[in-house]
């Protein structure tokens, strides 16, 4: 007869995990080379960060007039939500009061880029052009707080191959009709409402947007832009990027301006710091208008300067002495075969494989976040004081990058932990897990791969956690290349983030599994 075996009739008790957990806290505690390189990571962190700003210097001349520029670049505006916009426009106007609402026809938008050489003349005296229209360039009616850079806004508009758009406040963009002949742009007190029309007798709603801090008159009336044509070419080790001023010409209808005041005349203004070859203006020709301009409206994503996570770049040393620590963390107990003492303990092999992921994941988060706290203020101060712009974020996105950047270690080490646990071998699994995170990052980021398969790889690896770091948004308005060699990525932030835990909770479950089925 066989004996069946001993199970104690003694429930477990309700902190069993918790004396667990503590017991894997002295282990690591206890081993000194462990917490030296522990301060190493965080080390490499802030003073990669800080010699990134002592490193890099603006060769850029300021402009006179920039009183609130950065000393040694030129000035950047700011929107009403903090974010650095692009704001260059020209703008015929005239004051338009709380209630009242401005009409139009819009007759043609052409345009191209600038051409030094000669060219169709862009008319209004503007320059030569040569190319068509871009998409993006813009024609309408528009009623801003101030002619200063920066300030609300809201508009209806033609564009050169986006249809009709009603956009506000820089980063706001709504779609309208395909096309349109007439617009409108209607105040009553905060509330701007813009619509479109084909035929000025039926008219389509696009959209009413309130604007805060109107004034009870504020210039409003027609206005074109034309951002620069760019191209990028991505080759192995890096990007080339060109950048060509374009220039647009809209024709206008009669204006029908109602609650203006009496009298009133069109005024016309350059709208920013435009250069000399693409100045704007406008012409009248009996009740109509044909104007002239280049430049942009819209939010600044990534010409003028440097992003926070770019205080970061010591992340990635501190990632692979984490990886190693976190696999060391378990091979070591292989190796010396202290593992059968530890699931002696606690026959729940589970419970032992949580506790060390708890513990692995605690204090590579917190060395993490302290670490990046301290980099990103830092390196900050170093960049502006050799005369580097940075871009604003919103205190939001500054917590989410600095927490994200220690949840992506964190989760990483249990990552690494848990192959740690799968292969039994310190060599093979720190290799295995740089090739699932480092190298994809790599290969999309440093010119290796086309942007396409470079997109496929931070989508599907466990490197789309990277897209946590991400401070600027990409803005379908805004004509750029969104590839992640200039640091935009194929998913949001968290969303990228949820990736890397996906990888993470699929090697948990199969470290847990073998755990149980084979030998200590």
């Amino acid at each position: 007869m066989t004996a069946a075996p001993y199970r104690s009739t003694e429930p477990v008790g309700r902190d069993g995990f918790t004396r667990l957990a503590r017991g894997e806290w002295t282990k690591f505690r206890t081993v000194r080379a462990w917490l030296v390189a522990t301060g190493v990571a965080a080390v490499l962190v802030v003073g990669i960060g800080i010699l990134q700003g002592l490193g890099s210097h603006s060769t850029i001349d300021s402009t006179p007039d920039n009183p609130n520029g950065t000393a040694g670049h030129p000035y950047v505006p700011t929107g009403p939500d903090g974010e650095a916009v692009s704001d260059d426009f020209y703008f015929l106007h005239r004051p338009l009061a709380a209630n009242g609402s401005l009409t139009t026809r819009v007759g043609t938008l052409s345009g191209g880029l600038i051409s030094p050489h000669g060219g169709v003349p862009a008319g209004s005296g503007g320059p030569p052009v040569t190319g068509s229209v871009e998409p993006w360039a813009k024609a309408g009616l528009i009623i801003k707080t101030s002619t200063s850079q920066g300030t609300a806004y809201a508009a209806i508009m033609v564009t050169g191959g986006h249809g009709v758009r009603m956009q506000y406040n820089y980063t706001r963009d709504i779609a309208g009709p395909a096309s349109a002949s007439w617009l409108r742009l209607t105040r009553a007190g905060d509330t701007i409402t813009g619509y479109a029309s084909t035929d000025g007798s039926i008219w389509t709603r696009v959209a009413s947007v309130r604007l805060t801090g109107l004034p009870a008159s504020a210039p409003a009336g027609m206005f074109v832009a034309s951002p620069g044509h760019s191209t990028f070419d991505q080759h192995l080790g890096g990007g080339t990027g060109q950048g060509v001023l374009t220039s647009a010409t809209a024709t206008f209808g009669a204006v029908d301006l109602r609650g203006g005041p009496a009298g009133s005349a069109w005024t016309g203004t350059g709208v920013g710091d435009q250069a000399p070859a693409a100045a704007g203006g406008y012409r009248q020709s009996g009740g109509g208008y044909t104007v002239t301009g280049s430049g942009d409206i819209a939010p600044d994503v990534g010409s003028s300067g440097a992003t926070v996570e770019r205080n970061l770049a010591g992340m990635f040393g501190a990632l692979t002495v984490m990886v190693v620590l976190a696999v060391l963390f378990i091979t070591t107990e292989y190796r010396r075969g202290l593992i059968r003492t530890s699931l002696t303990t606690s026959p729940r092999r589970g419970r032992v494989l949580a506790a060390k992921a708890l513990t692995i994941g605690a204090v590579t988060f917190v060395t993490g976040l302290v670490a990046a706290a301290l980099a990103i203020p830092l390196g900050e101060h170093f960049l502006r004081r050799n005369g580097n712009y940075i871009y604003p974020v919103s205190a939001l996105t500054e917590v989410r990058v600095v927490a994200g950047t220690a949840a992506l270690l964190a989760v990483a080490s249990v990552l690494a932990l848990a192959v740690g646990t799968v292969l039994r071998r310190s060599a093979a699994a720190v290799a295995a897990v740089i090739v699932l995170v480092v190298l994809p990052y790599l290969l999309a980021t440093a010119g290796v791969l086309p942007p396409g398969p470079a997109d496929w790889l931070l989508r599907v690896t466990p490197a789309a956690a990277f897209a946590v770091q991400q401070s600027l948004p990409a803005y379908p308005q805004v004509q750029h290349a969104y590839t992640p060699l200039l640091g935009f990525y194929p998913l949001a932030p968290w969303a990228g983030f949820a990736v890397l835990c996906g990888w993470t909770a699929v090697a948990l479950v199969a470290a847990g599994y073998l755990l149980h089925r084979r030998d200590a």
